[in-house]
């Protein structure tokens, strides 16, 4: 049987794996209705695998890149899950202060994708800090379905706080300038809106296909923002009217961008989600909006 390729696949085998993937159906669900799309040569097996992250073959830097001084920290977290940890990752021999960027995950830990984005952020110039919210239930635990299993069993405010202790961190570190922004992926995205909903001082925030705030919250909102939305992710992008309105109410710098025909995910390089084209110029605005705000 021939490779499987992204345009094999029906649209709602994706949305279904959406539903999967934001907790809306279990795997036994998943599984069962994914039998229906294992059509014409196709098997719930080949599916599954095809649909499932490959992080082996799909990070761009590696974790021992000579270019970066690169590891695992802890910080202290009081008001969220205590002692949390998380990836520093900065240029190597470097002899300046850098600015900062949290980089927030998904709702399933502190995976191999995040991991490696911040890597590449401070490849441009930045020191960066991804958190794993999982550190109080053991850590991020290898494979995805058992990190989201464990998400679930964290209160998402608390969690909130620990992504703020980050920023804390990153603000009194003595390789940090003290300007700070952050990025986030789903879950994520949701974390950044909400970072720059209560940090007054934070620099910008990046939210990739995130949650919105409340309008009574978004009034507290002092960064500029540059929201990054997918195009067919209609879940997320309906409360995004909703949250404009509030922002040009309240009149906050945004900048907003859809990507037409990419699904939620579409950054993450390491499912079919995965968009090329899009997630490239994403990540290019991405790193041009954090030079213009935190340099």
């Amino acid at each position: 049987m021939k490779p499987l390729k992204k345009e094999d696949i029906n649209q709602e085998v994706f949305d279904l794996y959406d539903d999967y993937a934001h907790n809306k159906i279990d795997r036994r669900q998943f599984v069962e209705k994914l039998s229906l799309y294992a059509i014409g040569g196709l098997t719930v097996s080949s599916l599954l695998s095809f649909m499932s992250p490959n992080y082996v073959e799909s990070i761009l830097v590696k974790p021992d890149d000579e270019r970066l001084d690169s590891d695992y920290i802890t910080y202290d977290s009081p008001k969220g899950g205590g002692t949390i940890k998380g990836l520093l990752s900065m240029p190597n021999n470097t002899d300046i202060k850098l600015p900062g960027i949290v980089v927030v995950h998904e709702n399933r830990g502190l995976n191999p994708y995040i991991e490696d984005v911040g890597r590449r952020a401070a490849l441009e110039g930045f020191i960066t800090l991804a958190p794993d919210a999982l550190t109080p239930l053991g850590g991020y635990p290898g494979n995805d379905d058992d990190g989201r299993a464990l998400q679930r069993q964290r209160d998402r405010n608390e969690m909130l706080e620990d992504f703020i202790a980050a920023y804390d961190y990153l603000k009194t570190h003595h390789q940090c300038d003290g300007n700070i922004g952050v990025v986030g992926f789903c879950f994520g995205g949701w974390i950044a809106n909400m970072m720059a909903v209560k940090i007054p001082t934070l620099k910008g925030a990046v939210p990739f296909y995130g949650g919105q705030p409340t309008a009574e919250e978004a009034t507290q909102i002092k960064a500029p923002l540059l929201l990054q939305y997918a195009g067919l992710d209609t879940r997320v992008n309906e409360g995004w009217p909703a949250y404009e309105t509030s922002l040009k109410e309240n009149q906050i710098e945004y900048t907003v961008y859809f990507y037409p025909d990419v699904n939620h995910g579409f950054h993450n390089n390491t499912t079919p989600r995965f968009d090329k084209a899009a997630a490239d110029l994403a990540w290019e605005r991405t790193i041009t909006f954090f030079k213009s705000k935190l340099i």
